[in-house]
């Protein structure tokens, strides 16, 4: 792939090794633009889970610009199956336990932290990492296993999901971040951010009978929307996803996107991937054409203030 053609699809050095870094001199020059301006979009590469938050939090202003001192606060990771951190199935516990001190040294009352799960939620709470992480950060894990955990909304602009059982802590608490891991997905083709939202519904079957990908994209509408959308791809999976098989399914590729756009993120997100598998497209995973046009957010990145970091 040539220099400029990698740049502008995000792709801010090597994926695991293969192709030079650009010029320090160009990253330099970007993070200085970048800092007289409002950000829309970061992408970081070459650090640990939380290196890489770091950088890009600063780089959106601070936790402080979307968590206020004494709301409560919501993180919605990745942890459906009942796999070890290194198979890349949910978000890496490094970058959740980050994210929960950061919202707590802002001020935050409470973080609480969930995912309905595919696998036994105890199994998934445990080996995924996650839940200790989250404890030892001071935050708590929520239950997510009951329907009664979650209430009836409607999604008024949606053209096959009109309602849905969400649940309470996204309409209850003050804030949500929305913390996907990036990875390959049998029915959705990516589960990146809106993908990732299938977890603080009840009913998912009823999406997976009536066109995923419209599904997907009809609930991007939900009034409630993320404050940011912060994107692990410190391990991806590109195959046999969403679960993957052995852990040559993963590639240790160090990056991470965050964005307030859940469309454009999973764009950027999505152009990443697409080193591993050129033929991942947005026409391949189309509910992110789809929220596009639902006005969820926008897929045109190039007109977007990125800023891009290397460690």
């Amino acid at each position: 792939m040539e220099r400029r053609n990698f740049l502008k699809s995000l792709a801010l050095g090597s994926v695991a090794g293969a192709l030079p870094w650009p010029p320090n001199t160009l990253f330099a020059a970007q993070a200085s633009a970048a800092a007289t301006e409002t950000t829309d979009l970061v992408a970081v590469m070459g650090g640990e889970p939380e290196a890489m938050y770091a950088k890009a939090i600063a780089a959106m202003g601070g936790i402080g610009r979307y968590v206020q001192k004494g709301q409560r606060v919501v993180v919605k990771p990745n942890i459906g199956w009942d796999k070890k951190p290194e198979l890349a199935a949910n978000t890496n516990p490094l970058l959740v336990a980050a994210i929960v001190k950061d919202c707590l040294s802002a001020g935050a009352a409470e973080v609480g932290v969930f995912d309905h799960t595919c696998d036994t939620w105890l199994k998934c709470y445990k080996n995924s990492g996650i839940e200790d992480a989250v404890k030892a950060a001071g935050g708590r894990m929520l239950f997510a296993h009951e329907e009664r955990y979650y209430r009836d909304v409607a999604i008024p602009k949606g053209k096959r999901l009109k309602s849905a059982k969400v649940h309470e802590a996204i309409l209850d608490y003050d804030v949500w971040i929305n913390v996907p891991v990036l990875k390959n997905h049998n029915g959705a083709k990516m589960s990146i951010s809106m993908k990732n939202t299938m977890g603080i519904v009840w009913d998912r079957g009823f999406w997976h009978a009536n066109d995923l990908q419209q599904c997907i994209a009809d609930f991007a509408t939900f009034r409630k929307k993320p404050a940011l959308n912060i994107v692990d791809a410190y391990r991806v999976m590109t195959k046999n996803g969403p679960q993957g098989r052995s852990i040559s399914d993963v590639q240790l590729a160090k990056a991470l996107f965050i964005a307030v756009d859940t469309v454009a993120v999973d764009t950027a997100a999505l152009k990443f991937f697409a080193q591993y598998n050129s033929k991942m497209t947005l026409e391949e995973a189309s509910h992110i054409k789809l929220g596009e046009q639902l006005k969820a957010g926008t897929t045109d990145i190039d007109r977007l203030k990125i800023q891009r970091i290397k460690i």
